[in-house]
């Protein structure tokens, strides 16, 4: 790496080494579990109804963890994330609330207010804001309105059900720090914005993902109450993985331990294996149940229970600190070496790292130094010449992105089996989703592109994706692309997973072209340009580049047809009513009125763009029927005059490209030069918009000609 700017640079340099693990920790925890591919063992692969979001507060989950505002470890073993009570709701808010894929108008949607406002790329420093009604929250309004609307209808949200009237809601930040590697400081200030006075119980979580209650590994780990320290009560932590780590709370919160275990009585009506389950702290907290909690102050779950009555404008600040330093043996902080070995990697600590004592002074003062070291980062990655706020929401952007970043788990051969401590799975499910990808095993972190409402990877999202973590983090985009490629992702024949849903699906094919962008990105920033990365994944691309060019393609007369360089031209191919969304897509079914009678794959032709060919008749009512061309990511409508020429419009707009002509259907299939540069020049200093539609033309070329379908 030729360029050090910054002390993050500094990080991200150490992290490319492996000399210190920075990206250990992060905001890895998910927004959204339930509902998931991963969490459903149903005969007919119904995800959403499987594992609700009434089950979640209560029912242990087998493949990850969600909280709010969350933190764990890259392979996700101890979580942490905070709960909130505000006296009146009947569950603790602990995780984000939204409708599934069947209960919204809109489908799956989020029906909450928060927001991912900072990060760097190593998480040495990141801050969220959650905004929490002081009111009852409306679960029960929010679904029941929503069901009540068509898909004409706009989405009703949080702020339509006048939960925020008069400002009545309280502001919570989360905010983390790391002092070291191992060490990370967290700071919750709770303000309240309405306007009189307010209750808030606040209890900052800690837990260990449940490994030990499905039969394969039977270890188990533990949090037990430790010796406190002067200003703080400590939580000490072991883990086969990581050995001892605490978590020290400042000031006398009410410490509660139970175990991340399934309350079955409440969940499936018969007794549970402990009396200490998952939801415990419900029940004490809310309802007053003594006996919920372990009295032995153990268990595999623990939060520390703070309480609040604020003044309106008033706040309150909670600190705690998740370390690998012995508390005892670290509070002299002027010592060269703070505490004991006590877990693997263990180094010596830098400079300023504040004694395990200092809640005080050495505990703002780091967070202070972070802040700093974040904003001198972004000054050497956003250009000097946009407006402060541009400047401001580039910097929240990039922050978000990080901040959706999740640890994902999904072993298909192990989740189509079942476990051994669980009930069989049926037998229907090796004949339903993802039975053909049983050598995929993740267990990674991945960028989503959404931790609550897409809380899963697809495979050209994080294409697009590495774009621009490129800027920031070239070595955690370059991760991303191979990482797809290795051999427990990519199916044997060369193709890519898609996403969940149903890996077997089809993305269009911008692996390639997003490998190559990133290439060109790190010689900017970094001014060394790392060939190495392009051997590495051309290797593997050329195995997904044979599967496209033998892909399988649904027709009406058969069962599948292989596409080869032997395909017949459009012009010459005469009958077969073979949709071109077939060749990209699950979905065989030609755009309403219309019918495609020729599709060729040209997949050699790897660098040209799509190219299109309306016909030169137009179907009645044309001016109202828009033809998606799924290739190019594209939306073509005919022009008001009916006279066979079309525009290209922009798939997430319904307004017209800058750049795009209209385009003639007397002319000749126009030419990479025409089509795909003037995109790709407006794409690189604007909106993405139209950037899904450069992008994608870097794979398989095209040929299509439509006629009106009179067939119906």
């Amino acid at each position: 790496m030729a360029r050090l700017l910054t002390t993050e640079d500094h990080r991200l340099e150490e992290a490319r080494q492996r000399k210190k693990h920075w990206k250990r920790w992060g905001p890895y925890l998910s927004d959204r579990q339930w509902g998931t591919v991963r969490e459903d063992y149903s005969a007919n692969g119904t995800a959403w109804e499987f594992f609700p979001f009434e089950h979640a507060h209560a029912r242990t989950y087998r493949w990850g963890e969600d909280g709010i505002g969350g933190l764990c470890d890259r392979h996700q073993f101890i979580c942490f994330a905070l709960g909130l009570w505000n006296g009146k709701d009947s569950i603790l808010k602990e995780r984000l609330f939204g409708l599934t894929g069947n209960q919204g108008n809109h489908g799956e949607d989020v029906k909450e207010c928060y927001f991912y406002l900072d990060s760097t790329p190593t998480h040495s420093y990141m801050r969220m804001l959650y905004k929490y009604p002081q009111a009852e929250f409306p679960y029960l309004q929010l679904l029941e309105e929503n069901q009540k609307r068509g898909r004409s209808k706009p989405e009703f949200e949080l702020l339509d059900t006048g939960v925020f009237a008069e400002n009545r809601y309280f502001d919570v930040f989360l905010e983390y720090a790391k002092a070291d590697v191992e060490d990370i400081l967290i700071k919750i200030t709770a303000w309240n914005r309405g306007p009189e006075a307010a209750p808030l119980h606040l209890l900052p979580t800690l837990w260990f993902r449940n490994t030990w209650s499905w039969g394969k590994d039977l270890r188990r780990p533990a949090a037990r109450r430790a010796p406190d320290t002067p200003g703080s009560l400590c939580t000490e932590l072991e883990h086969w993985q990581y050995g001892k780590r605490w978590l020290l709370c400042a000031g006398a919160p009410e410490l509660l331990f139970t175990e991340n275990e399934t309350n079955y009585e409440e969940i499936f009506n018969f007794r549970s294996r402990t009396p200490y389950v998952k939801d415990a702290f419900h029940n004490y907290v809310i309802r007053r149940n003594k006996a919920a909690v372990n009295p032995q102050l153990t268990g595999t779950k623990m939060a520390a229970h703070y309480t609040a009555h604020l003044a309106s404008g008033e706040s309150v600040t909670l600190k705690l600190r998740l370390t690998d330093i012995n508390p005892l043996g670290g509070m002299d902080a002027n010592s060269p070496m703070i505490g004991t070995i006590t877990a693997p990697a263990h180094q010596e600590r830098a400079p300023g790292v504040p004694g395990t004592n200092d809640f005080g002074e050495g505990f703002d003062a780091l967070f202070a130094l972070r802040q700093q070291e974040a904003q001198e980062f972004y000054d050497s990655r956003i250009p000097k010449d946009l407006s402060a706020d541009a400047r401001h929401v580039m910097r929240q952007a990039y922050s978000g992105m990080l901040w959706c970043k999740q640890f994902y788990h999904y072993d298909v051969y192990t989740w189509l089996e079942g476990d051994p401590a669980g009930p069989e799975p049926p037998k229907e499910r090796w004949h339903g989703r993802n039975k053909d990808w049983t050598h995929l095993y993740n267990d990674d972190i991945i960028s989503m592109p959404d931790k609550w409402e897409y809380p899963w990877y697809a495979a050209w999202d994080l294409a697009f994706h590495c774009i621009p973590l490129a800027i920031i983090d070239p070595d955690y985009a370059k991760e991303q692309l191979i990482l797809l490629l290795r051999e427990w992702y990519m199916h044997p024949n060369g193709q890519l997973p898609a996403y969940e849903w149903a890996f077997g699906d089809v993305n269009p094919p911008v692996h390639a072209w997003a490998a190559w962008r990133v290439y060109k990105i790190e010689r900017r920033i970094r001014g060394v340009a790392d060939r190495s990365f392009l051997e590495k994944i051309f290797h593997k691309l050329l195995l997904n580049f044979t599967w496209w060019s033998t892909v399988r393609i649904p027709t009406a007369t058969t069962s599948s047809r292989v596409v080869s360089s032997a395909s017949i031209t459009s012009e010459s191919l005469t009958a077969p009513p073979l949709c071109p969304q077939a060749v990209i897509s699950s979905s065989p079914t030609a755009p309403v009125g219309w019918a495609c009678i020729a599709s060729t794959c040209l997949p050699w032709l790897s660098n040209l763009p799509r190219m299109i060919r309306p016909t030169k008749t137009s179907p009645a009512n044309s001016s109202n029927t828009l033809f998606t061309s799924p290739a190019l990511c594209t939306t073509w409508a005919p022009a008001a005059d009916l006279s066979g020429t079309w525009k290209m419009v922009s798939t997430t707009t319904s307004s017209t490209c800058p750049t795009a002509r209209s385009i003639s259907s007397k002319s000749a299939p126009w030419s990479a030069s025409s089509l795909f540069s003037p995109l790709k020049r407006w794409s690189r200093k604007s909106s993405t918009a139209c950037l899904a539609s450069s992008a994608a033309c870097s794979g398989s070329s095209i040929i299509i000609r439509t006629f009106p379908n009179t067939s119906k």
